[in-house]
């Protein structure tokens, strides 16, 4: 029988996830996503997976560049996951205004200063997922981070702090 759309999504919502920001600077401008499908593959070499939307602008440029970004986010980051999960988005820089960033020092993908952590990546190979990829990434640098900062997870279609606790969203 097969599995109906929605109610994956919603048993697959049940679980609580971390929040991270990809992103990449090709030749003109940074590009960014919100995603919440990261996990660790391997400590010895340091591998990251992230899935991305196959059909996804993101997905294309991390392809084209090689190279990213991988923030894991605050609790305070609630907004800056809102406006980087919705389509049709400008540019990283214009949504990062008034939010402390800076270059990682390989990928020069922009990271924020006040993540949980922040990796700089190499792509080392996609694998295509139905409608997602699944980015295996290559951890070069780890360029911020802090233990002590609460985390920004994802649990039942809502931005939570590490209790639980709703976040306001915009």
């Amino acid at each position: 029988m097969p599995v109906d759309a929605t109610e994956f999504a919603a048993a697959l919502g049940q679980y609580a996830a971390g929040v991270c920001l990809l992103t990449v600077r090709d030749g003109i401008d940074d590009v960014g996503t919100t995603v919440t499908s990261v996990m660790s593959v391997s400590a010895s070499p340091p591998l990251v997976a992230v899935g991305l939307t196959a059909a996804g602008y993101p997905a294309e440029v991390l392809e084209e560049v090689g190279s990213c970004g991988l923030t894991v986010l605050a609790a305070e980051h609630a907004i800056v996951a809102s406006r980087f999960s919705s389509a049709g988005r400008p540019s990283a820089r214009h949504l990062l205004e008034a939010v402390p960033w800076t270059r990682a020092p390989g990928s020069d993908a922009i990271v924020l200063t006040g993540g949980v952590a922040a990796l700089d990546c190499r792509l080392d190979r996609l694998v295509e997922a139905g409608d997602h990829v699944v980015a295996v990434l290559a951890v070069e640098d780890v360029s911020a981070l802090h233990p002590d900062a609460r985390p920004l997870l994802r649990l039942r279609g809502r931005y939570v702090d590490e209790s639980g606790s709703p976040l306001t969203r915009p």
